[in-house]
């Protein structure tokens, strides 16, 4: 066992593709999608119906594109999936200038087939790191699947493993940082993990390179109506 799936099985991660056949996945991926509720999010919603992110899974995104960046020297293509509508979303989409976000999608293979045609990638190129039932007529079809079990659904987290439907299963719960964890897995992964820490560490002129990239990226927004794809104008 390598040090790095020891790293993450300590933690209760589960690796159901070996990290060798993960690695090789992984130099075909060209965006990083992300379910909302119940990955960045506790799942939770307020009197308003609205979810909150936290900083660790934000900064841990960052770095997941900065570390794909030192690989192949552009921007991977970022998006948030989501059945709902969240304000929050919309704000962490804005802030961490994602190329996209898709709301009140019940099916969310939609959102991604016009994610794809848009920015010409296919599906099996997309890493989607989600957490029920919706996300699973996408991650059938994903490169890289990330699951975020809850111990209280282990018939549900049985399927999806028994189905083959994830490659690894965060030993991190929804709300408990997962996405930091898939982060933290997909940068050790692509073998650049302490090198992507030192750059930003020193805010060396390569960060510097990523985060004016990153910067000149402009969110779209889009929900669907009628069964169209249609582009929000106003958030």
């Amino acid at each position: 066992m390598s040090h790095l799936t020891q790293l993450f099985t300590n933690i209760g991660g589960q690796f159901v593709t070996p990290e060798a056949e993960l690695i090789e996945k992984l130099k075909r991926i060209k965006a990083f999608v992300f379910d909302w509720d119940g990955v960045f999010t506790d799942a939770s919603k307020d009197s308003n119906m609205q979810s909150r992110f936290n900083e660790a899974d934000s900064m841990g995104a960052n770095l997941l594109r900065f570390s794909y960046f030192l690989q192949n020297k552009k921007l991977p293509l970022t998006a948030i999936i989501s059945g709902e509508k969240n304000a929050a979303a919309f704000t962490f989409v804005d802030r961490e200038c994602f190329h996209a976000s898709y709301s009140k999608f019940a099916n969310k293979l939609e959102a991604a087939t016009h994610l794809c045609k848009t920015h010409q990638i296919e599906t099996n190129e997309i890493c989607y790191v989600f957490d029920d039932v919706l996300d699973l007529s996408l991650a059938e079809l994903c490169g890289i699947r990330i699951f975020i079990p809850r111990k209280t659904n282990p018939l549900f987290n049985d399927f999806v493993l028994k189905h083959k439907l994830a490659d690894y299963a965060t030993g991190s719960t929804c709300g408990q940082y997962a996405v930091r964890e898939a982060s933290e897995l997909l940068m050790g992964l692509m073998g650049n993990f302490d090198k992507t820490i030192t750059e930003r560490m020193t805010y060396s002129d390569e960060y510097a390179a990523y985060l004016a990239l990153r910067k000149a990226t402009t969110p779209q927004y889009y929900t669907t109506q009628g069964g169209e794809v249609v582009e929000i104008k106003e958030i």
